[in-house]
């Protein structure tokens, strides 16, 4: 036998969960909203982005800004590459070879690979300069914008066929 108060739970029940639905809901919204406009501006003023981040000292900086440049210089060939298999596996157009997939995915992996010994190498890099805790942190806003930008081009890329 079911109750009055039954009934009122049961419906409370559903408009918590319906509540809580469209809550998420939004919040990947959001989410989709924020990542573009972060990536657009990741693409004007990165440095900006990272200068915010850092909170860098004087001193800081003046150790910091040219190994931050130098791993730009070093990251952009790896960059290039990761960016040259996605487009040419978005060129593909659903006609993806499974030959052509295996080079691409080859390409995206090891791509991927010498970026993270690009990391690790600057890692190692900024300790020698700034505590442990700042090269830390470097290297996680530098992940988080590397994110960023790898989700917007995921979704962008149809999965293979």
């Amino acid at each position: 036998m079911i109750t009055g108060s039954t009934r009122l739970m049961a419906r409370l029940a559903g408009v918590v969960v319906a509540t809580a639905l469209l809550a998420t809901a939004h919040a990947q919204q959001a989410t989709q909203v924020d990542s573009a406009a972060l990536l657009a501006q990741i693409q004007s003023d990165k440095r900006g982005l990272v200068a915010k981040a850092m909170k860098l000292s004087p001193e800081e900086a003046a150790k910091f800004w040219p190994l931050y440049e130098k791993f730009q210089r070093e990251l952009e060939p790896v960059n290039r590459r990761q960016t040259r298999a996605v487009v040419d596996y978005v060129a593909a157009e659903g006609k993806l070879t499974d030959a052509n997939a295996d080079r691409l995915i080859r390409e995206a992996l090891d791509a991927n690979a010498e970026e993270a010994k690009l990391r690790k190498k600057h890692y190692l890099e900024l300790k020698k300069v700034l505590p442990a805790t700042r090269a830390a942190r470097y290297v996680q806003v530098e992940s988080k914008l590397q994110a960023v930008k790898r989700f917007e081009a995921a979704k962008a890329i149809p999965l293979a066929e």
